[in-house]
């Protein structure tokens, strides 16, 4: 396992924690993580020594300590900058309170995410080796 790979790639969720609290709205924010996810997955198929898809399940998880942290952290500031989730949650019936809510539906959602660049990783790295594969034009 490359542990410093994951913590490095994982600065990009530290960073998208802040960014989604304060800059980023949440309609944009699909489509930077799939951005994210890319790269992501282009420099694990680069750069792990092995276990590809296991990098990219653990980098989910990573970024989901990050942005969790930082939601729950800043959870009003949060709130103030997305007013659809604060009216969801208000018309809520579940008897947690959201920060909490927020806790614990984070991890869930690094596993998820986590899957999905470990997919992306796996899809990188079948490409990377086929295009080394090729035979040089002459």
């Amino acid at each position: 396992m490359n542990w410093g790979l994951i913590l490095l790639l994982s600065l990009f969720g530290l960073a998208m924690a802040f960014a989604t609290v304060f800059v980023i709205p949440s309609n944009l924010e699909p489509l930077l993580w799939l951005v994210i996810f890319v790269i992501c997955a282009y420099l694990i198929a680069k750069r792990a020594p092995g276990k590809i898809f296991l990098h990219g399940l653990l980098l989910g998880v990573a970024n989901s300590v990050w942005v969790t942290a930082v939601h729950v952290a800043l959870f009003d500031q949060y709130l103030a900058h997305h007013a659809r989730e604060a009216a969801m949650m208000k018309t809520m019936t579940v008897p947690i309170a959201p920060r909490l809510l927020m806790a614990c539906v984070g991890p869930i959602v690094g596993v998820v995410s986590g899957v999905v660049i470990g997919l992306l990783a796996l899809l990188a790295a079948m490409i990377l080796r086929r295009g080394s594969r090729a035979p040089s034009g002459a």
